[in-house]
């Protein structure tokens, strides 16, 4: 299974729906295919020049490592010279905070990743989430 085009409008549509009933800062939206590739970005009027590099640097890392950018999070804490490894390998840019979720398939394939950014980053998260699922699919945050 391949992660579409549609797919991936769909799931800005929805995140943004979500940022909107939630009252949350202006986003940005990146949104990845299992190989990396951008399959859609979409920056809200609002946003910061550098909210784009962000939110692809969530879903980057995440799609790269294969894990939620909250478990990469964690990981920064407690093993910092790791993420800095990974991170240089990524050519810095690699964002490990929550907000870059992986895209799954309902059998559990790595489809893509969405990274959010423009308020607090468990928000990001939660309209990632919201996102993902509204598509159908299944959002890992690595929590």
């Amino acid at each position: 299974m391949q992660l579409k085009l549609s797919d991936a409008k769909t799931i800005i549509e929805h995140a943004l729906a979500a940022q909107q009933e939630h009252g949350f800062k202006p986003m940005a939206i990146v949104v990845l295919g299992a190989n990396g590739a951008i399959k859609a970005s979409e920056s809200q009027d609002g946003t910061s020049l550098v909210r784009p590099k962000v939110a692809h640097g969530k879903a980057f890392g995440a799609v790269s490592l294969g894990l939620g950018s909250r478990a990469l999070f964690e990981r920064a804490k407690a093993e910092p010279f790791f993420i800095q490894a990974m991170n240089s390998l990524c050519d810095g840019a690699l964002v490990p905070v929550p907000g870059g979720v992986l895209i799954r398939s309902s059998e559990g394939e790595l489809l893509g990743a969405v990274g959010i950014t423009g308020d607090i980053s468990d928000n990001d998260e939660l309209c990632a989430v919201a996102g993902i699922e509204a598509a159908g699919f299944k959002a890992d945050t690595g929590a």
